[in-house]
């Protein structure tokens, strides 16, 4: 990309500070150190797994409940062994100190530095001329964000930005209903999406919403041109100024006697669209 992003960039608390974990002495699995009060909390084989895996936070130490059997769980210990990371097998009754009872934990709990979030101009930067980048709209529920970056990993897309203010951010729900896509997926916060969409424009990005009230299928749009598909929030869809701010306004025609789609799943839908024009005309 010719231009920076002209949109603020992200104070200096929302970045992560790692200064001198490459220099901690290592951690066994007879480690007894405390868990480090701001830890941010992991859950479930799979996000505790992509987040080893992935190695770009910080992993402090990992309980594995006795008599959890996941075939998955030798792969967890070696991979804290191998990045030094204490692991420990504790009663299941330890993880009811951390973790609502209803949760479903798969017996495996991590604690962790928070997922990081990045810049606008960051998420430009990896994205190269042809950009793909979701923008979401007021999404409330953490599952469903958890879903869309797992549908933005999944596609390929090159990141998501979120709003600072009325919007869910990345927590321990988003992390496990990702299923570990938050370990890869870039995420940006904007203070202002209408500026955000301006910026975008000036980066010659077509921005694309979404409207049930829209004209065009989603299908008819050229997707391999640079494009930031924007994604209303659950209920209320995108709000006025927005919809009319985008360059264009697309539709997933509707079948049945529902007339919607969560979001989460008309994400999925349009990305894997996108995606497939793009690899057919590659």
């Amino acid at each position: 990309m010719k231009k920076k992003f002209p949109v603020r960039n992200p104070s200096p608390k929302d970045r992560r500070d790692d200064g001198g974990f490459k220099n901690q002495p290592p951690r066994g699995a007879s480690s007894s150190s405390p868990v480090p009060a701001n830890s941010s909390l992991i859950y479930g084989v799979l996000p505790v797994l992509e987040a080893l895996r992935a190695d770009n936070r910080r992993v402090d130490k990992v309980l594995i409940a006795d008599g959890a059997k996941e075939h998955r769980l030798s792969e967890i210990v070696d991979l804290c062994r191998s990045h030094s990371i204490a692991w420990n097998r504790v009663p299941r009754e330890t993880f009811a100190k951390h973790l609502d009872p209803q949760v479903n934990h798969q017996g495996v709990l991590a604690f962790s530095a928070s997922a990081d979030y990045v810049t606008t101009d960051d998420i430009l930067e990896q994205a190269g001329d042809t950009p793909l980048i979701v923008i979401l709209d007021g999404v409330e529920d953490p599952r469903n964000l958890g879903a869309i970056l797992r549908a933005a990993e999944c596609a390929g897309a090159h990141g998501v930005i979120i709003p600072e203010r009325r919007a869910v951010g990345l927590n321990d729900t988003v992390a496990k209903s990702s299923a570990g896509a938050i370990e890869y997926v870039k995420v940006a916060k904007t203070t202002n999406l209408n500026r955000l969409i301006e910026g975008l424009k000036e980066c010659d990005i077509w921005v694309v919403g979404t409207s049930a009230d829209a004209e065009t299928s989603y299908t008819d749009w050229d997707w391999t041109r640079p494009s930031a598909l924007v994604l209303g929030g659950e209920g209320g869809g995108l709000h006025r100024l927005v919809a009319e701010n985008c360059d264009v306004l697309v539709k997933i025609p509707m079948y049945g006697k529902i007339d919607s789609l969560n979001v989460s799943v008309a994400a999925g839908v349009i990305l894997f669209e996108a995606r497939r024009q793009r690899k057919v005309n590659s």
